[in-house]
Parts: structure tokens; C-alpha cells; sequence
């Protein structure tokens, strides 16, 4: 590791005076220089003052990449660091020094997810070995919306390859490039998935803020599993194109940060018309200016909520649950208790046939426009590969559910449009809006998952540790937003709040409000395994 210049010394010890940094309870920590919660916001102003600069923050960030992600407790969330990150940095504290300040996001190192395109010297891979080298011929949308605003992308960050969608027993944060990443709070617990290394980079202070990607709890159980906010928006806010799919019906890129301030200011750069993806054409006029506007302390205050299940089955989960409806109430809402979602447990395997016939066809999409070094195009080739190298790629679990998508037949069969229509269906007009309508709901309430459950490659599984919310908000496409609540035997659990399609302004209201009034939240201390008797 190279040590920091005389410069970053300053700016390093400065943070730590400020209260920024801290010593850490691993050993890992105490050998170097550590972020603890900084915000967007405290590094703008370290930065506005002259107290920081751009490349002093990067520099600081790739430290504790370099002292963590491989070395002490070996988190695995990262798969690879920007070789020009520092140099962009650069680039920002001069546009700074000219008087020359893009936005909030100026300086801000950011990691994102190994499945969303980044035009530089780092590769898009979704972690699988089939796909190295797929350097991609152009920035995915979001990606040129955080190059304008200023931000700097540090890194690409381990995920459940595939995103997820390779078997139906794989354990979450696995992929063939980074193999298994870990929860920084308990290191033999799973940090769920698929966007396990965004959540982990952001929960272990590896980055400012990070990107994931969510088909169905693939930003919210993460988030829950690793003490964070995760904030899924509602399909067509953020662009999917330059995105490595499963199913353009519910995948959407969204934030994961420490702080529900910080994912409304990362929102405000993703979101975006962009004619690369038609979903996001139903947007307009439903783009927020600025999300930050709707962070209000009073923002329960009259809202209307409604509780849509509770587990029945986990009494640790309810628990928090419960806690988190009596800081509701306390806070002047209005808690609707119970109100359910009618059409639960109605979709069958609805949702299932509709992501295996996207998939196939979405991935082929894709595979189609990589660059010609990359010799595998299609689901079918990859299939190929895997089997060929089964050793590295299929250790654990296999592809089954690979081969069931391969086996689908085009977009216009019927059983896919029709498995399509039931989705939408129960989980719109008969779903979410006829619940809000009956109860008149400004949004609803649920557990965001269970406990992180231990990893089990031998076994299979290693998952979100219990069902959450995630489904009905994913199949709709509606927004989805989970923040810290509470923990149990020092792993975190959140609570989510979801609603209507567009209604990001009042989950933002919300979840801030609810943030506020619990700092629930606490840093990892990257304990080895829980000691149970």
C-alpha cells in the first residue's frame, strides 16, 4: 500500500479531528487510516473549505479497499479498483480550484455493481469467469449521468453472479470472479444478494455511496442484511440501459448508502429520460429536481400508513416490526394496523416464468453488443462455458435455472404473456393501489427481511435470511425503500416502506423521518461468528 502524501496526511488527520474517523475495533482498522460515516454532504463541506480535496477522499477510500476487501477480514466485496480513479480526482479538485462545482456529487467516490457498463479500464462481468475481459464500449446511462455530476467511480463491486438468477440454490454474494463475499458485522453470515459487495462497500465505509441493481430483493434484502438504506425506485426512473438484465419488467438500478440524505442525493443523478431505455419515458413529469427537498424531520407527521403483514412465524423480526410502528405513531402518524394485500400468495409461479422468458431474451439482447473479443453471445454459449469449467464456475451450485430460461420460447408465446398479465394484475390494480385505495394509504409498512443466515456452500443457500416486502414493490415495478431498525445479536434488520408507482417523494419523507428519529444504524465491527453457547 502506498503510504499517503504529506497532503493526505493533513487531510486524513483533519477528518479524524472532525470526528470522521475513527480506530475501529478490528485489527484491520487500527493499521490504517478509516472512514467512519461520512456523509455527502461532510465531505462537500471539508471539500468547499479547502479542508479536503477530491483525491485525498478517493486516496483514503482505496486504502481501506486495499487494508479490508483482501487483507484483515477479507470482505470480497470488490472485484476490482479504477486504475484512474485518483487522476479523476485530480481532475475535480482543479474544476473545483477554477471555481468550477458540478453538484453534490463532485469529488464523491462511488462503487457500483459489476453488472452495470463502465467505458475505462475496468471490466463488466456480472462475476462471471465467461465474461472477462468484456471491456464495454460505452458508459451505461447512469454511469454517464454520475461521470457528469462529477462523481468519481472507484470501483466494481462483487455481486451473486448473475445477479442471482443462475440457480435456484446458489449462495448470495458468490460469483466466479470474486467467490464469496462477506457481512461485515458477522463475517460467516451471508451479506444477501445480488447486490452484495454495494451493500458490504457501503456498509464497511468502502466508498461514499454505491449502486446496486434489484430484479426482486436484490437492493433491499442486501441493505437489510447489511445495516443500510437500499432504495429500489420505480421502473423506468432510472435507465437500465448499459445494464447486464435479467428481466426488463422489474430490473431497475438503485442507490444503497449509509444514510437515506445520501441515497435521495445519488438518486437525483440516476434518474433520467434516456432513449436507450423506453421504460424511462413514462418518467417524465415524474423526475424530481432534487430528492434532498423531501428529507423532512417532521415528514410522519398526518402520513397514513399501512401494515401490510408481519411474519407469523418470526417473533425477533415482528418485534422490530412493532418497535418500528410505535416510533410511528410517536412521530404523529397515522399507523393503519392490520392492512393487507389481499392477493398475496396468489401470483403461483407467475412472477418465475416471466423473469426465465425475459432473461433469455433480455441476456441475448445484451451478449449481442458486447466487443468481439468476448466470444460468448448468447445464454446458450455461456451455458457452454460453465459446463466447461464447472470446477471454477459451478464448485458449489449449478445453472439450473440457466438452462430453465434456455428452455423458454420468445416474448410472444402466450404463456408468457400470460403469466405477464397476472403479475401485473394482483400486484398493481388488485395488489398495492387497491390496498392504498381501500385503506387510504400515503404508503405501507413491512419487515425488509430476517436475519442474515450463515453461509453454506457445502449445503447450498446462504440467503436473505427470511422472506421481507421485497416481492409485490418488485413485480409492480413500485418503489421500495429500507432503513436500519434495529438489531439482534448485533446483525441489523430494517424496516420498508413501499407505495404507488412515482411515490419516491413520500418514501423519502418517510424512511428520513424514521432514520431521524431511531439512528438506528451503527458501523460493522467485522466479527468473526457469533459466539452462541
Amino acid at each position: 500500500m502506498t503510504p499517503p502524501s504529506r497532503r493526505e496526511f493533513v487531510e486524513l488527520t483533519s477528518l479524524a479531528v472532525a470526528g470522521l474517523l475513527f480506530p475501529g475495533t478490528g485489527a484491520a482498522q487500527r493499521r490504517s487510516f478509516t472512514l467512519e460515516e461520512t456523509t455527502i454532504a461532510q465531505l462537500q463541506d471539508g471539500m468547499k473549505t479547502g479542508r479536503l480535496s477530491a483525491r485525498g477522499i478517493v486516496k483514503a477510500y482505496l486504502d481501506r479497499i486495499a487494508a479490508l476487501d483482501r487483507k484483515g477480514p477479507a470482505l470480497r466485496a470488490v472485484l476490482e479498483t479504477n486504475p484512474d480513479a485518483l487522476s479523476i480526482a485530480e481532475t475535480m479538485d482543479e474544476e473545483r480550484r477554477r471555481g468550477s462545482v458540478r453538484g453534490p456529487l463532485h469529488g464523491i467516490p462511488v462503487v457500483i455493481k459489476d453488472n452495470i457498463d463502465t467505458h475505462d479500464r475496468m471490466q463488466t462481468t456480472a462475476g462471471s469467469l465467461a465474461l472477462e475481459g468484456n471491456v464495454a464500449l460505452r458508459d451505461a446511462f447512469l454511469v454517464e449521468r454520475l461521470r457528469a455530476a462529477g462523481a468519481v467511480i472507484i470501483a466494481k463491486a462483487n455481486l451473486s453472479e448473475w445477479a442471482n438468477f443462475r440457480s435456484s440454490r446458489s449462495s448470495s454474494g458468490w460469483s466466479g470472479r470474486g467467490r464469496q463475499c462477506r457481512n461485515p458485522y458477522v463475517l460467516d453470515r451471508t451479506p444477501s444478494g445480488s447486490s452484495s459487495g454495494s451493500a458490504v462497500a457501503a456498509s464497511a465505509n468502502l466508498c461514499a455511496v454505491a449502486v446496486g441493481t434489484e430484479t426482486d430483493g436484490s437492493i433491499i434484502s442486501p441493505a437489510n442484511a447489511c445495516g443500510i438504506v437500499g432504495f429500489k425506485p420505480t421502473v423506468g426512473l432510472v435507465s437500465r440501459a448499459g445494464i447486464i438484465p435479467i428481466a426488463h419488467s422489474q430490473d431497475t438500478a438503485g442507490p444503497l448508502c449509509r444514510t437515506v440524505a445520501d441515497a435521495a442525493a445519488l438518486l437525483t443523478v440516476l434518474a433520467g429520460v434516456d432513449p436507450r431505455d423506453p421504460a424511462t419515458t413514462q418518467a417524465e413529469g415524474h423526475i424530481a429536481k432534487d430528492y434532498t427537498a423531501f428529507l423532512d424531520l417532521a415528514g410522519i407527521r398526518g402520513a397514513r400508513i399501512g401494515v401490510q403483514a408481519r411474519t407469523g412465524n418470526n417473533p425477533i423480526v415482528d418485534e422490530v416490526l412493532e418497535r418500528a410502528i410505535a416510533v410511528l405513531r410517536a412521530q404523529g402518524g397515522e399507523v393503519v394496523d392490520p392492512a393487507p394485500i389481499e392477493t398475496v400468495g396468489q401470483l403461483g409461479t407467475a412472477e418465475r416464468d416471466v423473469l426465465q422468458y425475459e432473461f433469455k431474451a433480455d441476456l441475448n439482447g445484451y451478449l449481442a453488443t458486447m466487443p468481439p473479443n468476448v466470444k460468448y453471445r448468447t445464454l446458450a454459449d455461456v451455458i457452454a462455458f460453465n459446463d466447461a469449467h464447472n470446477s471454477l464456475e459451478m464448485p458449489y451450485f449449478g445453472q439450473e435455472t440457466f438452462i430453465a430460461s434456455q428452455g423458454r420460447g420468445p416474448l410472444t408465446e402466450q404463456a408468457y404473456l400470460d403469466a405477464r398479465a397476472k403479475c401485473v394484475d394482483l400486484t398493481r390494480a388488485k395488489g398495492i393501489d387497491a390496498t392504498m385505495d381501500k385503506y387510504k394509504l400515503d404508503a405501507m409498512l413491512g419487515p425488509s427481511g430476517g436475519i442474515a443466515s450463515l453461509v453454506d456452500l457445502a449445503g447450498g443457500g446462504g440467503g436473505g435470511g427470511g422472506p421481507g416486502s421485497s416481492q409485490f414493490p418488485a413485480v409492480s415495478g413500485y418503489p421500495h425503500i429500507t432503513v436500519p431498525a434495529g438489531f439482534h445479536l448485533g446483525l441489523p434488520l430494517g424496516i420498508s416502506f413501499f407505495g404507488r408507482a412515482w411515490s419516491e417523494p413520500m418514501l423519502f419523507r418517510l424512511a428520513y423521518a424514521f432514520e431521524q428519529a431511531t439512528k438506528a444504524r451503527r458501523p460493522p465491527t467485522f466479527i468473526a461468528t457469533l459466539a452462541l453457547s
